[in-house]
């Protein structure tokens, strides 16, 4: 559910389209949310994945070689095991799509991923990212003060990029943990 949740915008963008889409997938891990991208793309569309954990990375560019599903895009489909923030694309993407905890990081880390998704992201494009309900209240519930300020900086970035960008939430409570997907514009729009 979360999968789909996450692909939502491709979903439409490829129902809408007359064109090739370029789609960017940030932390695919082990693929859960890779598997419903291929799906839904055709092999003349543009599929990066970024993972900077190179096991992983390995084990996603064995499926585009030897799953079925992701073989026939693999003309098209390439894995680079690099940080986000060293990527660079020739051209900006329709639909980015993030599986990264962003909870799980510094507020200064969080910064850079949003500046990288915003500059690969085409003006008129879409980023989706979840975040688990109520993660970060909970989380500054039991840390301790230095925790719970890094928390509240990466609401505020986050929050700040909602505010500002927001095209829709998505609620996905079939979920474990329940998660909500976000989903930004490449504009500013509020």
């Amino acid at each position: 559910f979360l999968a789909r949740a996450q692909a939502g915008p491709l979903a439409r963008l490829k129902q809408q389209l007359d064109r090739p889409v370029r789609v960017l997938e940030v932390g695919p891990g082990t693929g859960a949310v890779t598997r419903r991208i291929v799906r839904l793309l055709d092999p003349g569309d543009t599929f990066d994945l970024v993972e900077i954990n190179q096991e992983f990375a390995d084990l996603l560019v064995r499926q585009f070689t030897d799953n079925p599903a992701f073989a026939r895009l693999s003309d098209s489909a390439n894995v680079h095991a690099v940080p986000l923030q060293e990527f660079v694309s020739e051209s900006p993407y329709d639909v980015i799509i993030s599986g990264l905890p962003m909870n799980n990081f510094s507020s200064e880390l969080v910064e850079e991923l949003f500046d990288a998704y915003f500059r690969l992201l085409a003006p008129e494009g879409t980023l989706s990212y979840f975040e688990y309900m109520y993660m970060r209240p909970m989380r500054k519930m039991v840390s301790g003060r230095e925790d719970r300020g890094r928390v509240n900086r990466i609401a505020s970035i986050m929050t700040n990029h909602r505010r500002q960008r927001r095209l829709r939430t998505s609620w996905v409570f079939v979920n474990l943990p329940p998660a909500w997907v976000q989903h930004l514009s490449g504009t500013v729009t509020g």
